[in-house]
């Protein structure tokens, strides 16, 4: 079989054990047979039991989680779930997992699954017990007063309660709080004691959920743990055989985001602060100096990504990693290893840690391979200016470490990108005609009839969008679409400037409508208000373009400012389309238009969410009919009938609304 291929015909009828399965379970949950989802299904178990890696594109209403699930539990060795966000790890652990396990009750299979997540995902007893030390390495039960303490008590007296009844302890399934009031009763894996040396280790709940996962079939995890265990070679998750990889067209940038590092000066302070209490020499001064001399490298660099260090900071780094390795050196020997009676010193155990980060860090930052990107990042009035370092590429650790170790199925419904799977794959770390690893794409389609559900309407006639914001013949549009629609919009803005430039707009000119921006509360609650009203508008801008499901007449028309190219000026981005090109390809077309694809599918399916959704995904970019690479981008969208007719887009929301009432 050819490495690509791309289908949405009826799979034929079949009788093969997982299609049997997977009908069994349709039944039993009472749902109907869709084609796409045997065709899914029937692909995966032939990727698992080949060790052929397979890439599935499946659309919206598919039924994809079922369709990897049951050919998952059907394989015969341990297959890791690897999810991009907590949302759809939550909705397999607590909904799909548990009804397809109780509908294969009785068939001889190992149901067993688990979930896994990052050690700070989960409450910690010893802190929680005996506290943490502070900046001076002094142990402190100390909280913040006010609401603050009163929900840092409640966290407390629940993870308590979760402890004697032998509950999982997640941050998930905790009392309503904030990030800062989770910090409280949370560690990182760096300040974590481990089982072995901490009081609690035999109670501890990131332990608990790792000796279940070493006893589960199927372990659900995230993308970011998954790169941690496999490309970073932290084990983190117990042996397995394959991974299915839902909403793969994250991975890439969520391996970016796993393999990247930050260092402030503030960093460099606090970890000299907790050494003083350890250290008995001067080496803990000298880091602390070496910290201020970073912060004033820092404050007379520009910000920006920096293609060779300046020299000011190169010296500075340089000095930050010779003072933390001197550091780590003056530390008593195997002292955080010595069990006395009074127990481990956590101090000086997370002091030591904090120490070893920081030489880590600083030495690969002074270094400054080829293979990194490295920039300065500006601060604001809460966050101190920042140095970071990324991987240029992930494509080639993919390869070596996950790929070309574990059997891997892609599933997402946006991977074809300008109408094929090479763009996708290649990001990955698969090439086209691969020998040494293998690989097929396959399209199983989607239930929706796009071309009679929903209308793309290009704005070609709008100015080419600029520098100058939001510019009136934008908002006039604007304000033209949503009056039509009577509401019901959800629209998408690449910056937070346009998105609050258009509220300001229709609150002005509609005030009989409900206007919400992003930041006028939490999503949560914003999406709520957006499904409880109809004569609603909700503008936002990332978060909204991939994690908003709002089906039925809620969503009738979804409004996209601009084509969603990455800012020139990302230093990350950049140098991605810089290397492109230096390599002889296209640097635009591999890196800015394949960004800009991937959200431009993302935002367009918020509109059809089922088969009876209908509307209008109207983008104000005239580029996307006037620019060759529009051509790209349109064939990465879903098949709706286009037109550049803003009559047409009005008069079919109109003619929704009034259907709609």
């Amino acid at each position: 079989m050819p490495p690509e291929t791309s289908s949405a015909a009826p799979a034929a009828a079949s009788t093969t054990p997982v299609a049997e399965t997977l009908a069994t379970a349709v039944a039993a949950l009472g749902g109907t047979t869709r084609a796409g989802q045997v065709q899914m299904a029937e692909a995966v178990a032939r990727a698992l039991a080949e060790g052929e890696h397979l890439l599935v594109q499946a659309g919206t209403g598919t039924g994809k989680s079922l369709a990897y699930l049951v050919p998952s539990l059907l394989h015969d060795k341990r297959v890791v779930i690897a999810t991009a966000t907590l949302a759809l790890q939550h909705q397999l652990v607590e909904r799909d997992l548990p009804r397809l396990v109780g509908a294969l009750k009785g068939r001889r299979l190992d149901t067993s699954y688990a979930v896994l997540k990052g050690r700070s995902n989960y409450a910690c007893l010893h802190r929680i017990r005996e506290g943490v030390p502070d900046d001076q390495g002094t142990l402190s039960m100390d909280i913040p007063m006010g609401d603050m303490a009163t929900k840092v008590l409640e966290l407390r007296t629940w993870a308590e309660e979760q402890a004697q009844s032998q509950g999982t302890g997640e941050r998930d399934n905790a009392p309503r709080h904030t990030d800062r009031e989770w910090r409280q009763v949370s560690v990182t894996h760096r300040d974590c004691l481990g089982a072995a040396k901490c009081p609690f280790g035999e109670e501890c709940f990131a332990e608990r959920a790792k000796e279940k996962a070493q006893k589960s079939h199927l372990v659900v995890t995230n993308h970011s743990l998954l790169a941690i265990d496999a490309i970073e070679g932290v084990p983190m998750i117990p042996e397995y055989d394959a991974v299915v990889i839902d909403e793969a067209h994250e991975l890439v940038a969520r391996v970016t985001q796993a393999a990247t590092d930050e260092l402030t000066a503030n960093d460099v302070e606090r970890a000299a602060r907790r050494s003083q209490r350890h250290v008995d020499g001067t080496e803990a001064d000298d880091l602390a100096d070496a910290g201020e001399a970073l912060r004033v490298a820092m404050g007379d660099a520009a910000a920006g990504r920096f293609t060779a260090l300046p020299a000011d900071l190169a010296d500075a780094l340089v000095l930050v990693r010779d003072a933390a390795r001197a550091c780590l050196s003056a530390y008593p020997k195997q002292s955080g290893d010595t069990a006395s009676e009074a127990g481990p010193d956590p101090g000086l155990q997370q002091a030591r840690g904090s120490v070893q980060e920081l030489f880590q860090i600083a030495e690969r930052m002074a270094e400054h391979k080829e293979s990194d990107v490295l920039w300065l990042a500006e601060g604001g009035e809460r966050i101190p200016a920042r140095l970071c370092v990324a991987p240029l590429q992930v494509w080639a650790q993919m390869r070596e470490r996950l790929l070309s170790d574990k059997t891997v199925v892609f599933a997402s419904a946006t991977l074809k990108l300008g109408g094929d799977f090479g763009v996708v794959a290649g990001s990955l770390g698969l090439r086209k005609d691969d020998a040494e690893l293998p690989w097929r794409g396959l399209d199983v389609g989607s239930p929706f009839d796009y071309g009679r559900q929903g209308i793309l309407y290009v704005a070609r006639h709008l100015p080419t969008p600029g520098r100058d914001g939001m510019v009136p013949a934008v908002l006039d549009e604007i304000v033209e679409l949503i009056d039509a629609a009577e509401g019901r919009t959800l629209g998408l803005f690449s910056s937070r400037r346009a998105a609050e430039a258009a509220a300001e707009a229709v609150r002005k000119r509609l005030p009989h409508l409900t206007t919400l921006a992003q930041g006028d509360a939490q999503l949560p609650e914003l999406a709520a208000q957006f499904v409880g009203d109809p004569h609603t508008v909700l503008f936002g801008t990332l978060s909204l373009w991939q994690g908003l499901d709002v089906p039925g007449d809620t969503c009738q028309l979804v409004l996209i400012d601009r084509i969603p190219f990455p800012r020139p000026d990302d230093p990350l981005m950049s140098a991605r389309q810089q290397a492109a090109d230096k390599a002889g390809g296209n640097g635009f077309m591999q890196v800015a238009a394949t960004h800009a694809a991937l959200l431009l599918a993302q935002g367009a399916g918020r509109l059809i969410r089922t088969t009876s959704d209908r509307g209008v995904v109207a983008v104000l970019d005239p580029r996307l009919a006037t620019a060759r690479y529009g051509g790209f981008l349109k064939a990465s969208l879903p098949p709706m009938w286009p037109t550049v007719d803003p009559a047409i887009a009005r008069q079919a929301l109109r003619r929704l609304a009034e259907s709609a009432g």
